[in-house]
């Protein structure tokens, strides 16, 4: 974060007034919402910090939104459901984002004790917390887009709203099986690595088993990251490797629109050589050619069943809860039915 960047450097980036800045920093509500999250992406985006009079003003109804990843492209749209279901709620909001080898737990320790935050929200993070891990966070918190699928917690140790991960992957695969693919490629962040990557791979597999279909680990590729960048170069490895394949799982949308762009480049068509399909239902993957067919995760639902549990907690209504929502299946020209014996 950059502490001298301040209200007036955000007002210029947005093009508005500081005084609507300070509005929106400080969670007022009258603040349309899409120029609310214009503020604070460029807020967030510039690392601002606000000064201890804003804090003060604040922090006795704060709740935090701690964001893992620089890069994810789906938070910025979860995050356009979280904060107005947060700000209707008469809470102000602080958004604070760490890298994606970030620690969120000691993040938030360091919040709630600077800030006396009422909660917080996390966006990403690991699935493997202890309970010792989670002992200094004095305050409720909300896993929103994942849960503790590889750790040692009970289920009234936390909160968390996510989709069913390997369920996802499952639908994703099946969605190709039944167009008549039979050789799937899978484009993956790494094999085994506690997280939301690994429980999509599981999906991926009990999938093929489902239907009979042998697991080649030489159809499967690991990104060792989900930028475009690491996903493309993983793409051109598959490719280079192997081009038998007539479709590819790719297990978010970011390595979905890479993999269609490696496809491309080595004179391959989507879908006409081979199909793409992913999970996430990001924004911009409607808008390429041809348009990316994915799982979509409710971000609606996400935010405002997120910032509801949290709520609830913060104001003594329930105790933690656990939420599973499903994804909807979103057309698109990237997939084509082929013959089983293709």
């Amino acid at each position: 974060m950059n502490p001298q960047v301040t209200i007036k450097d955000i007002a210029r980036l947005c093009n508005t007034s500081v005084s609507t800045v300070s509005r929106v920093l400080n969670g007022h509500p009258d603040v349309s919402e899409p120029l609310r999250a214009r503020v604070l992406e460029a807020a967030e985006k510039a690392g601002y910090v606000a000064n201890g009079s804003l804090r003060n003003k604040s922090k006795a109804n704060t709740i935090a939104v701690i964001q893992r990843g620089e890069g994810n492209l789906f938070f910025p749209q979860l995050l356009q459901s979280l904060l107005p279901n947060i700000y209707k709620r008469q809470y102000s909001c602080l958004l604070y984002q760490i890298a994606t080898d970030g620690d969120e737990i000691r993040a938030a320790t360091t919040l709630v004790r600077k800030e006396r935050l009422l909660g917080i929200l996390f966006l990403g993070g690991r699935f493997n917390y202890t309970k010792e891990e989670l002992a200094p966070l004095s305050v409720p918190f909300v896993c929103c887009t994942y849960t503790n699928a590889f750790g040692c917690l009970e289920a009234g140790d936390y909160s968390s709203v996510t989709i069913d991960d390997s369920q996802a992957a499952r639908r994703a695969v099946h969605t190709l099986y039944k167009q008549g693919h039979r050789r799937i490629a899978a484009l993956i962040h790494e094999e085994a690595d506690h997280s939301i990557g690994e429980l999509r791979y599981q999906g991926y597999k009990a999938a093929l088993r489902e239907h009979g279909l042998p697991l080649d680990t030489g159809l499967v590729e690991c990104a060792h990251g989900y930028d475009l960048s690491r996903a493309y170069r993983a793409a051109e490895r598959l490719i280079q490797r192997r081009r038998d394949f007539t479709a590819l799982f790719a297990i978010s949308d970011t390595m979905g629109l890479a993999a269609m762009k490696a496809l491309q480049d080595a004179g391959l068509q989507v879908p006409a050589d081979c199909s793409v399909m992913a999970i996430d239902g990001l924004e911009v993957s409607r808008y390429v050619t041809p348009t990316l067919m994915t799982l979509e995760q409710p971000v609606a639902t996400l935010g405002e069943e997120a910032v509801r549990i949290l709520v609830d907690r913060i104001e003594g209504r329930a105790g933690n809860r656990h939420l599973v929502v499903g994804t909807r299946l979103r057309a698109g020209a990237s997939v084509r039915r082929v013959s089983p014996e293709d």
